[in-house]
């Protein structure tokens, strides 16, 4: 007979005594293994620290005890972190200059020179026109008169090319015949509107310093990186070092309008000059440090939205307006605006993308980061459900995120109408969009052609969209087009694998935990997504390994830039040229290609 279900529910002494050594066992291992993950944490130096990684159910299991952020000296699997890279050939060089930057004498010279720089009002307009015929670029002629006063030793030194006219290139010539690197950096700033100009605490371009700001216009965009990376140069020359890896600075001079006179020209001639893919990296301007809840993050961007302006134009017939049609090229417009606005672009947390290594990085270190979400993260890593459940949390958390995962679009510009009794004949209105890491220019082209060809058909309009005629109509025409032909598909995404992104990874940490004002405290380096755009759109085809990161925390900005009140913390002058040092030297005895 059968025995009951009971009776086979009931282990024997046999199996019991079986069941319990296992189960020891298997303590004993897990026990093990976090004892030894804790060993590694505590006495694993800066030079074995790249290989002490946690065991990966640390980051992703469901153990409760091994819950909230860690430490930053501890690495991620899922955010690898390298240590700090301090020159070795160039040490003793290396340590002599921390000395000289921590001097006052070195801090109000780079007060001086920056407030120089910045004297000169060197705006650039959106209407500008080529250089030889816009007059209002002449500006820049005086402050490249500034930059060879303040810098005679980098102008004697290195060969300087202009380009275009304004644009500054900087050779300093390598022994070796290894690939050159860019450092990139703008010489124009934002124009002050006339009317806020009394709402200053100092006079826009006066280069104030009180005591702890240097005030005006370009002190944080963009003057403050070009003239710490000069400094950085001049004092390496000052001590007699000589590059054996060639080092190009590329200075462009309309960033803040569209790139094409400046870094567009600067672009053609580098390459023209070394070839294509020839450099081994550039480093442009860019994120910042930022504190997240005691520990302070370095956001590099390695990648850049893509950018679109699309203008929507209504051409319908005019007259009187006693006798109007059904709808007007301005009421017609306005049902065009409203389809685009009701259907917003999808988002996206893809593993593959920038946004996904971002999310990751905070979930490992920020104690700020909410708990639900950080184990939600790790097991995204994974699990695909989970995936589909952190993007959605993600985008109810913070509008930021929607900038992030996905294309946006802002109805920006609208005009229609000459006189209020003759009926509109021409409606127009552009949609600005910034493009998604993971879209492009041709998939938000067929977005809006698919979205607005019914309403062609319905009010029996005409549509040509970017050259191509899509639909027949009789009662009128829209047109989609290319406004201003600025259509700029999103970057390549640049690797984040051991190389170039660990060098700079490792130069962040070496000059911050150097700095006198950080008491040797540690950096967390993430890669992130840059959804505005700098000069490097251009650089695309000189290198893969592409960075945008400006050595300052968000709070050395006054009240950041593009706005009133511009300042720069000078503080911040001597840990940014301590920065581009490290950097300079770790490139330079770097075995990159």
């Amino acid at each position: 007979m059968a025995p009951a279900q009971s009776d086979l529910c009931r282990p024997t002494r046999h199996e019991s005594g079986w069941s319990r050594l296992l189960l020891a066992f298997r303590v004993l291992i897990v026990c093990s293994l976090v004892i030894i993950s804790l060993v590694l944490y505590k006495f694993c130096d800066s030079a074995f620290l790249p290989i002490c990684h946690l065991p990966r159910f640390w980051l992703a299991g469901p153990c409760n005890g091994l819950a909230g952020p860690l430490p930053p000296a501890v690495n991620s699997t899922a955010c690898p972190q390298w240590t700090a890279l301090r020159p070795t050939k160039y040490s003793g060089l290396s340590e002599d200059l921390d000395v000289a930057y921590s001097s006052e004498d070195f801090k109000q010279r780079a007060i001086q020179v920056l407030g120089d720089a910045v004297r000169v009002p060197t705006e650039s307009y959106d209407d500008n026109g080529p250089v030889g015929e816009d007059s209002r670029w002449d500006t820049f002629a005086e402050l490249h008169r500034v930059l060879e006063a303040s810098f005679p030793r980098v102008y004697e030194s290195l060969n300087v090319t202009k380009v275009n006219t304004y644009g500054l290139v900087f050779h300093w010539q390598g022994s070796t015949s290894a690939k050159p690197y860019i450092l990139a950096a703008h010489q124009d700033v934002v124009p002050v509107e006339g009317q806020t100009v009394n709402e200053w605490t100092h006079d826009p371009y006066s280069g104030y310093y009180d005591g702890t700001w240097i005030w005006g216009r370009g002190t944080c965009d963009d003057k403050s990186d070009l003239i710490r990376q000069l400094l950085a140069i001049d004092s390496l020359l000052k001590q007699g070092f000589s590059p054996a890896r060639t080092l190009i600075l590329s200075y462009g001079f309309d960033e803040e309008s569209k790139g094409i006179e400046g870094a567009g020209h600067l672009a053609r001639y580098l390459e023209e000059t070394y070839g294509r893919n020839s450099f081994a990296l550039l480093l442009d301007e860019g994120a910042l440090y930022t504190d997240m809840g005691g520990i302070v993050f370095a956001t590099p961007s390695t990648s850049e939205k893509g950018y679109f302006d699309v203008k929507i134009t209504l051409s319908t017939l005019g007259g009187h307006s006693s006798v109007p049609p059904s709808h007007t090229s301005i009421g017609l417009l306005s049902r065009f605006v409203t389809a685009v606005e009701d259907n917003s672009h999808q988002a996206s947390l893809s593993r593959t993308g920038t946004p996904f290594a971002t999310t990751q990085c905070l979930a490992a270190y920020s104690p700020l980061y909410p708990e639900d979400l950080r184990k939600l993260a790790r097991k995204a890593v994974e699990d695909d459900a989970a995936l589909k459940v952190l993007q959605e949390r993600l985008l109810a958390s913070d509008p930021l995120y929607k900038a992030m995962l996905g294309t946006t679009q802002a109805v920006d510009l609208v005009e229609g109408g000459v006189k209020v009794n003759a009926l509109p004949e021409r409606a127009s209105a552009v949609v600005n969009h910034r493009i998604a890491e993971h879209s492009s220019v041709g998939e938000l082209q067929q977005h809006m052609i698919g979205l607005l060809t019914p309403l062609a058909i319905k009010y029996d309009l005409a549509l040509v969209a970017f050259g191509s005629n899509v639909t027949c109509g009789g009662a009128g025409q829209v047109v989609l087009s290319d406004f201003l032909g600025t259509a700029l598909e999103p970057s390549p995404v640049t690797p984040t694998e051991y190389g170039p992104w660990a060098l700079l990874q490792g130069s962040i940490k070496a000059a911050f935990e150097s700095s006198p004002t950080r008491n040797s405290s540690k950096v967390v380096v993430i890669p992130s997504l840059s959804i505005g755009n700098t000069d490097t759109q251009f650089y695309w085809n000189l290198t893969k390994h592409i960075f945008r990161f400006s050595p300052s925390f968000d709070t050395d900005r006054f009240n950041g830039e593009h706005t009133i009140n511009e300042a720069f913390r000078a503080d911040s002058l001597n840990e940014g040229v301590r920065f581009y040092t490290k950097f300079i030297l770790n490139v330079d005895e770097s075995d990159l290609p």
